[in-house]
């Protein structure tokens, strides 16, 4: 029988039902060709299994002649498409199993295909958030934690800032509509910032003053 491995979320992507007074703003998935190209560097891949073709080609012309040399770029071509789709393969199981979720309150982050977390960024504990943003519109917010939180990238690869590994930077990644996601972001942020913080103190407290 079918099994879903997120059925015990209270909320999908959630690990547990939000506040009443937290409201969930956006939520969302990498795009998988996008997350393909800037986290699996797909592009690259296949440059380089053109590139081995064209070179073997251009070695067995010297004696063979070009007509005669083709059919040898096919062995790297065939192992070139083997790669990209198993590269697609992967990227579509990532972004299958992630969520990414703003609320009034936080930012959450369920991810990992083979081992599931949830990563919860409170506003308090977040510095600030950079932009990234395609020409499609596609693109990449990576946060920045305040003090000391120590997280650890090869746990949360992709889904990181690249090359941040002395202070790694939870990203959302390869996101579609990146501009409107990072407006409901920094709005979220702001509201939840400029809310005042009433204090109840106890009643002992209060009459004996």
């Amino acid at each position: 029988m079918p099994h879903d491995d997120f059925a015990t979320e209270p909320v999908p992507g959630l690990p547990e039902t939000p506040p009443k007074d937290e409201l969930i703003l956006w939520q969302g998935r990498p795009d998988t060709w996008a997350l393909a190209k800037e986290a699996l560097a797909i592009h690259w891949v296949a440059g380089y299994f053109a590139l081995l073709a064209f070179w073997r080609v251009g070695v067995s012309a010297a004696d063979i002649g070009w007509s005669a040399a083709l059919p040898h770029a096919l062995p790297f071509l065939l192992l070139g498409v083997v790669a990209l789709a198993l590269i697609l393969l992967v990227a579509w199981v990532q972004a299958k199993a992630t969520v990414y979720t703003i609320t009034t309150a936080r930012v959450a982050m369920r991810v990992g295909a083979a081992l599931t977390l949830t990563l919860n960024l409170p506003f308090a504990k977040i510095a600030s958030a950079d932009l990234d943003v395609r020409k499609n519109g596609t693109g990449t917010i990576a946060i920045t934690t305040k003090g000391d939180t120590r997280l650890s990238y090869l746990v949360l690869w992709p889904h990181v800032r690249p090359w941040k590994m002395n202070k790694t930077q939870p990203a959302l990644r390869a996101i579609p509509d990146a501009g409107t996601v990072a407006r409901i972001l920094a709005d979220a942020a702001e509201t939840h910032v400029s809310q005042p913080v009433i204090a109840t103190r106890a009643a002992a407290a209060v009459a004996a003053e």
